[in-house]
């Protein structure tokens, strides 16, 4: 099971001040400048970058960072998260950055700092 455009929106940190960005342009009219600026701040891809502007455009704000992102993660998929940290506790970030990527559909990058936010936090 890979996640949903809405679920990757959700788990892909986007700056408060792009969030606005995106939503202003939306108010004068630029959908595709809204999806645009969403896409280029935070790497998502276009259907993903879709359904983010979606969830702006319902008032549900995007993460900001990777420990709100990890947040959602945890909110959307405890099984993953459970999963992802016994992969942790065995010493093996590899594969549990691997699994999430699988069953998220993330890019390297992303699946790697959320793996690394998970381990600054279960280090504290």
């Amino acid at each position: 099971m890979t996640g949903s455009k809405q679920q990757i929106a959700l788990i892909t940190p986007v700056a408060t001040e792009i969030q606005q960005e995106a939503l202003a342009f939306v108010a004068d009219g630029h959908e595709a400048k809204a999806v645009k600026c969403l896409r280029k701040a935070s790497g998502l891809g276009l259907p993903e970058a879709q359904a983010a502007l979606q969830l702006l455009r319902s008032g549900k704000a995007l993460p900001a960072d990777y420990p709100q992102a990890l947040e959602n993660l945890e909110a959307l998929d405890s099984d993953l998260m459970r999963e992802l940290g016994s992969s942790l506790a065995e010493g093996d970030s590899v594969k549990a950055v691997k699994v999430l990527r699988e069953r998220m559909d993330l890019s390297l990058t992303s699946g790697y700092r959320l793996i690394k936010q998970l381990e600054d936090r279960e280090a504290s």
